[in-house]
């Protein structure tokens, strides 16, 4: 999420009321979680095996709870709950706007875009020109839509992640939300869609990609142009689908990984690993499709094989 104005660690650190090391007027741009900072960006680390990731990483200013040498050119906010501090930062920047209408007062529409009876367009939303928006579509406060999209009846754009952080005593926290989603131009979201907005990023649906109904996009997922999603197909969280995808009905992919462009994912397929380029993959898990269907040849003859070694 990007700050604007842009705030210094001076101020930051007086609002939550922490120490510091670094120039007072450094300049604060954004609040990012780790996975996603940029040059500029503030994030937080409370763990000693993510220390080094932290410190090292892009953050210009990271909140931590340990006293630790400061990197030339950033900044350390030092205090006990590095958590809760973010996520104080994040209420305080992007807190949540109660809705007064079905359609905000504050949000952008375009021209000939239709919006149908039941929907809900919240604060600082943006549609862009020719759009059909269907009925009883939830699109949360931030989003942005391109030109000549269309949204079909009850799917939702904007959900919060799904992500939490267990604590000591077993019970969870909420990592609240404030990045975005962005929907380029002529992409078509079929019904019963949800496309999670990102933790501190965007979650990104590229030009000309097609959803089928039933989709579920995690948060921080990032899908490429001209991509084919298939019905019930399931992405978690911080993946990268590159352009000219192709993943047919029931495809879940876990988190934090890359489809290659062009490749294409079987039915059914479940994926814990990298695909590459223009690869045929299915199977649980997805193999190449070659390797895969040699597999199942070989298991088909195993009771044939079983019934001669028995006879010898």
């Amino acid at each position: 999420m990007k700050i604007f104005p842009h705030i210094t660690l001076k101020e930051v650190a007086s609002f939550m009321g922490a120490e510091f090391i670094g120039k007072p007027d450094l300049i604060i741009s954004g609040i990012n979680e780790i996975h996603k900072v940029e040059n500029g960006d503030l994030t937080y680390v409370d763990h000693p095996k993510y220390y080094n990731k932290a410190l090292n990483s892009k953050a210009t200013t990271i909140i931590i709870n340990k006293k630790v040498d400061c990197p030339v050119g950033k900044a350390l906010l030092f205090t006990d709950k590095p958590f809760d501090a973010y996520i104080k930062l994040v209420k305080h920047y992007r807190p949540f706007e109660k809705s007064e209408h079905p359609i905000s007062t504050k949000a952008i529409i375009g021209i000939n875009t239709i919006i149908q009876p039941g929907a809900f367009i919240g604060n600082n939303v943006s549609i862009g020109n020719n759009c059909i928006i269907h009925s009883n579509v939830s699109i949360y406060d931030h989003c942005i839509i391109g030109n000549n999209v269309i949204i079909g009846a009850n799917s939702v754009i904007g959900g919060d992640a799904y992500y939490f952080k267990k604590q000591a005593d077993g019970h969870y926290d909420k990592m609240e939300s404030c990045g975005r989603v962005v929907i380029e131009d002529d992409v078509e979201i079929g019904c019963l869609c949800t496309v999670d907005k990102g933790v501190s990023a965007d979650t990104i649906i590229g030009k000309g990609t097609k959803f089928d109904n039933h989709v579920q996009i995690g948060h921080d997922t990032v899908i490429g142009k001209n991509c084919l999603i298939g019905n019930q197909v399931m992405i978690a969280g911080v993946t990268t689908v590159e352009d000219d995808v192709v993943l047919w009905a029931g495809v879940a992919i876990q988190k934090d990984l890359t489809i290659g462009k062009g490749a294409v994912l079987l039915a059914l397929s479940a994926v814990d690993k990298d695909v590459p380029p223009y690869k045929t993959y299915f199977g649980v898990p997805a193999e190449e499709k070659t390797k895969k269907w040699r597999e199942m040849v070989l298991l088909k003859k195993l009771p044939e094989m079983y019934e001669k070694l028995k006879s010898i």
